[in-house]
C-alpha cells in the first residue's frame, strides 16, 4: 500500500534545522525584516512548511526568492530556492524540486557560497535518492559532504552524513548506513541540534531492526521517543512520533515476548503525534496518525476497534482534503469490513476507495520507487481486494442474475486497474482517451470466448464470456506457483533443440484451459481472446499442450491487454491501403534480416501500396507517408525492442531508433481521420524473457498507438521463418474471409506442419493484440 510514512521510512534532515543554521550560523536575513520583506516571506513559509501546509509555504518561499534575485542578494536568493524545492518535494513535485535545486548549485558555484552550495547538494542528493536514483544520489551527496568538511560546518556535516545514511541503506550498504547515522546523532547532540540527533537515531534504529539488533533497535527507538518529547509541536514532531510508532510496531512483529509491552510504545508515540497534530491544526497528518494506529489495532484482530480508530482517520483527511490520505483509509475501511464478515458494505467501501483514487493517481504514483513491480503491488493491490470481496460475495449467491452481476463488476474492476497500469506504463492518458470512446465486446461473436484470468495471492480465478454469459471458474495454484511454472515454460520455449518445455505446456493447459473445456465444446467456441494478468503477458498461449496437440491446432488465439481497450470493428478488406517498410540491411551494430526484402515484396504483390526500404526507410520518410496516406494497414519487419522502461524502446530504422512516443505521434494521426488504422504488425522485435514490464508495453503497442490491432512477437526469431509466416498471414487475410485471429492460426498451423518450423519457437511468439475480427 502507499503511504505516507513507508514500513521502513528513513527520516530526511528537516527545513527546520537549514533555517536555524542560515540564521544562527551564515549571517544571512539579518537585514530588518520589513512588511512583506522577502525575509518576511521566508519566516512566513517556514510557518506554513511546519503546519503542513506546503503549497502556501512555496507561495511564499518563491516569492521571496523573486523577491531576493531582484535585489541581486544571491545568498538569500539561493536559500529561498531551497526551501522552495523542500516543499515542493514534500508535494510529490519532484521534477520542479529538482530543477530548483540544480540552479540553487550552480548560483552557489558562481558567487562562491560553499556552505549553501554543500546545502544544496544535500537536498538534491536526497531528492535523488527518493525517486530511487542512488548512484547520483551517492555522488552529489559525497561532494556535499567533501564542502561542509572543507569549511568546518559542523551543522551541515551532521545533516549530509543523516542523508549519506540513508543512501547507504538504499544501497544495502547496512553498516556504513549505521556508521553514517550514529555520526550525526553525535555530532547533532554536541551542537544542541536534538531534532536532526533525534532523526540520525531513528533512521540507525531501523537499519538494526533490519538487521535483526532487536535489542539496539528498540533502545534507540524508545531513546528517540523521550527526546521528542521535548521539542515544540511541529510538523517534524509529528513525523518523529509515526516512524516511532511504525517502527515499535514492526519491532513487535520480531520480539514476540515483548510484544505486549512494545504494542503500549508503539500506541502511546502514535497518540502523541496525534496529539501534535491537533495542537497546530494539522488534519492530514492526524489523519495518518489515527490510520497508523487502526494498522496497530488490526495486527491484534481488534477489527472493530481498527475500524473506528480508521473512521476518525477518514474524517481527519476529509478535513484536511487531504485525498491521498481519504483513499488510504476508506480502503482500510473496506478491509475491516471484509474481515468482518459485511462484504455488501465493505464493497462500497472499497469503490469510495478507487472513485478517490483516480483523480490523484499519477501524482501518487510519480512518487513511487522505479521497481517494476511498484505499481502493482501498491495501487494494483486495492483492485485486486476489492474483486476479491466481489468474488466472496458471489460465493455466497445462488445462480442467478445478481450472481452474474458481481462477475461483470469483478471484471470490470480489473478493467479499471489494467487500464491505470498501461497508463503508469505509457506514462500519458492515451489509454482513457481510447478507452472512452470504445464500447464493451461480449456478445460481438457467438464462437468467441473470453478468458480473463485474475491471478489472486493463493488461487487464480478464470472469468469466461460465452456468447453474452459469464461463467466463474476457480484454480487452486497459487500465484507463485503459477508463476514459476510460466518462467520455466516461456525460458525453455526459445530452446530451439529441445522439447523440455512440454511439461510445462501441459501443465499450464491443465491449470488454464482444461477446466474450460466443456464448456467450449457446448457453445461450439473456435477463437480464444485472453486478457491476461502478470506473468501470464510473458507467455504465449497458442504453445499450451492438452498432451496430443496445441492449442492453436484447435482454436484461433488473440491476446488483448483489456476489453474495454478493445475497438472491436472489423478489418475492411475492400479498402486496405499498405505501408510496408523494413531493413533487410544491418545497421546501427545490427544484423542484417535478409529476407526482409522478399517480405516486403510479397506484400507488395499481395496489396499494392507504399513500401520503404532500407535507405528509404528514413524516419523522415515514415513520417512524411504517415501524414500524407490515409493507411489502413503498417507493416514493419525491423529490429525492435520492448523494454521495462518505455523510453528504452524503440523500432530500428535506417537512420535512428524509432522511439515507442515517436511511433505513437505519428499513428495517433489516424485517431481523427475518417479512416483508421487497422493493424500494425511489427515484425522481428522482442521482449525479455520472463520480464512482464517488457511484456505489458507489448501487449499495449496498439492501445498506445491508436491502431486497432496489432501483430508483434514475444521474441526475435528465425528471419526466413517469420517472413513465411508474414506471408501466410497476408495471405488469408486477402483470400478468404478468416479473421485476423484465424489468418494467424492458418499461418501457425502452416509452419507447424514445416520440416523445419514445426518447433513451437518458430510460430508461437507471434500474438495478435487487440482486435482480432
Amino acid at each position: 500500500m502507499i503511504r505516507k510514512y513507508q514500513k521502513m521510512g528513513f527520516l530526511r534532515t528537516c527545513s527546520t534545522f537549514f533555517l536555524a543554521l542560515v540564521i544562527a550560523g551564515a549571517g544571512f536575513l539579518s537585514v530588518k525584516a520589513a512588511e512583506n520583506s522577502p525575509t518576511d516571506l521566508l519566516a512566513e513559509g517556514h510557518e506554513w512548511y511546519q503546519q503542513g501546509n506546503f503549497e502556501q509555504a512555496t507561495e511564499s518561499w518563491t516569492q521571496a526568492s523573486t523577491n531576493f534575485q531582484q535585489a541581486g542578494d544571491h545568498a538569500n536568493h539561493i536559500q529561498a530556492l531551497i526551501y522552495t524545492s523542500r516543499a515542493l518535494a514534500e508535494m510529490g513535485k519532484n521534477l520542479r524540486a529538482q530543477l530548483l535545486l540544480q540552479t540553487a548549485v550552480q548560483t552557489a558555484q558562481t558567487h562562491n557560497h560553499p556552505q549553501l552550495l554543500a546545502q544544496a547538494m544535500g537536498q538534491l542528493g536526497a531528492l535523488h535518492l527518493k525517486v530511487g536514483e542512488t548512484e547520483p544520489a551517492l555522488a552529489i551527496l559525497q561532494e556535499g559532504l567533501k564542502v561542509a568538511r572543507d569549511i568546518q560546518n559542523r551543522p551541515l556535516i551532521a545533516t549530509l552524513l543523516n542523508d549519506l545514511g540513508n543512501t547507504h541503506v538504499s544501497r544495502k550498504n547496512n553498516a556504513a548506513a549505521i556508521a553514517a547515522y550514529t555520526e550525526s546523532s553525535i555530532l547533532a547532540d554536541s551542537l544542541d541540534l536534538h531534532p536532526l540527533s533525534i532523526r540520525a537515531m531513528v533512521n540507525a534504529s531501523l537499519v538494526e531492526l533490519k538487521t535483526d539488533a532487536i535489542s539496539n533497535a528498540t533502545l534507540r527507538l524508545q531513546q528517540a521517543s523521550d527526546k521528542t518529547k521535548s521539542l515544540p509541536d511541529s510538523h517534524e514532531k509529528i513525523q518523529n512520533f509515526l516512524t516511532i510508532g511504525q517502527g515499535l510496531r514492526d519491532i513487535s512483529r520480531k520480539d514476540t515476548e515483548h510484544r505486549a509491552t512494545l504494542f503500549t510504545q508503539a500506541s502511546e508515540a502514535l497518540r502523541q503525534g496525534i496529539h501534535s497534530a491537533k495542537a497546530i491544526g494539522d488534519w492530514k497528518q492526524e489523519s495518518y496518525g489515527w490510520g497508523f494506529l487502526a494498522e496497530l489495532y488490526e495486527e491484534e484482530g481488534r477489527h472493530r476497534e481498527a475500524l473506528k480508530l480508521t473512521q476518525l482517520a477518514i474524517h481527519a483527511s476529509q478535513q484536511g482534503q487531504a485525498p491521498e490520505a481519504l483513499y488510504l483509509w476508506q480502503w482500510k475501511t473496506g478491509r475491516h469490513l471484509k474481515q468482518l464478515g459485511q462484504l455488501d458494505e465493505a464493497i462500497l467501501a472499497y469503490q469510495r476507495a478507487i472513485d478517490t483514487l483516480q483523480p490523484i493517481r499519477q501524482e501518487l504514483v510519480a512518487n513511487l520507487p522505479t521497481h517494476p513491480t511498484a505499481f502493482r503491488e501498491s495501487i494494483g493491490a486495492l483492485f485486486f481486494e476489492m474483486a476479491d470481496a466481489l468474488l466472496q460475495r458471489e460465493n455466497q449467491l445462488t445462480k442467478g442474475s445478481q450472481q452474474e452481476k458481481l462477475l461483470y463488476q469483478t471484471r470490470d474492476t480489473i478493467e479499471t486497474f489494467k487500464a491505470a497500469e498501461l497508463q503508469d506504463y505509457f506514462k500519458d492518458d492515451c489509454v482513457e482517451v481510447n478507452q472512452a470512446r470504445i464500447q464493451p465486446i461480449d456478445s460481438i461473436s457467438p464462437n468467441t470466448a473470453i478468458i480473463y484470468p485474475i491471478i489472486f495471492p493463493e488461487r487464480t480465478d478464470i472469468l469466461v464470456s460465452l456468447a453474452g454469459t459469464i461463467k466463474r471458474i476457480t484454480i487452486p495454484v497459487s500465484e507463485k506457483e503459477l508463476t514459476e511454472s510460466i518462467h520455466r515454460f516461456r525460458t525453455l520455449l526459445e530452446k530451439r533443440t529441445t522439447h523440455q518445455y512440454l511439461p510445462h505446456a501441459q501443465s499450464l493447459y491443465t491449470h488454464l484451459i482444461q477446466p474450460l473445456e466443456s464448456h467450449l465444446e457446448s457453445f461450439k467456441i473456435h477463437t480464444l481472446v485472453f486478457v491476461p494478468d502478470g506473468a501470464l503477458r510473458t507467455i504465449p498461449m497458442a504453445a499450451l499442450h492438452d498432451g496430443n496437440q496445441f492449442l492453436i491446432q484447435k482454436y484461433a488465439v488473440a491476446t488483448t491487454p483489456g476489453l474495454t481497450l478493445t475497438d472491436a470493428r472489423s478489418l475492411d478488406r475492400e479498402q486496405v491501403h499498405m505501408l510496408s517498410v523494413g531493413l533487410s540491411e544491418g545497421v546501427q551494430g545490427f544484423a542484417p534480416l535478409p529476407n526482409v526484402q522478399d517480405e516486403i515484396q510479397d506484400i507488395q504483390d499481395l496489396f499494392g501500396g507504399t513500401s520503404l526500404l532500407n535507405k528509404d526507410f528514413l524516419s523522415g520518410n515514415i513520417s512524411r507517408e504517415m501524414k500524407q496516406e490515409n493507411f489502413t494497414v503498417v507493416h514493419i519487419a525491423s529490429h525492435g525492442k520492448f523494454a521495462q522502461n518505455p523510453k528504452d524502446s524503440f523500432l530500428l530504422t535506417y537512420d535512428q531508433k524509432l522511439t515507442m512516443n515517436q511511433l505513437g505521434e505519428l499513428i495517433g494521426l489516424f485517431q481523427f481521420r475518417e479512416t483508421s488504422l487497422d493493424l500494425l504488425t511489427l515484425s522481428a522485435c522482442e521482449s525479455a524473457a520472463g520480464d512482464e514490464r517488457a511484456a505489458l508495453g507489448l501487449a499495449g503497442v496498439a492501445i498506445k498507438s491508436g491502431a486497432r490491432s496489432a501483430l508483434a512477437t514475444l521474441w526475435f526469431i528465425n528471419d526466413q521463418a517469420s517472413s513465411t509466416l508474414v506471408h501466410h498471414f497476408y495471405d488469408q487475410l486477402k483470400q478468404t474471409t478468416h479473421t485476423k485471429a484465424q489468418a494467424l492460426q492458418a499461418a501457425q498451423r502452416t509452419l507447424l506442419e514445416h520440416a523445419i518450423y514445426r518447433h513451437p519457437s518458430y510460430w508461437a511468439p507471434f500474438l495478435l493484440i487487440n482486435n482480432w475480427l
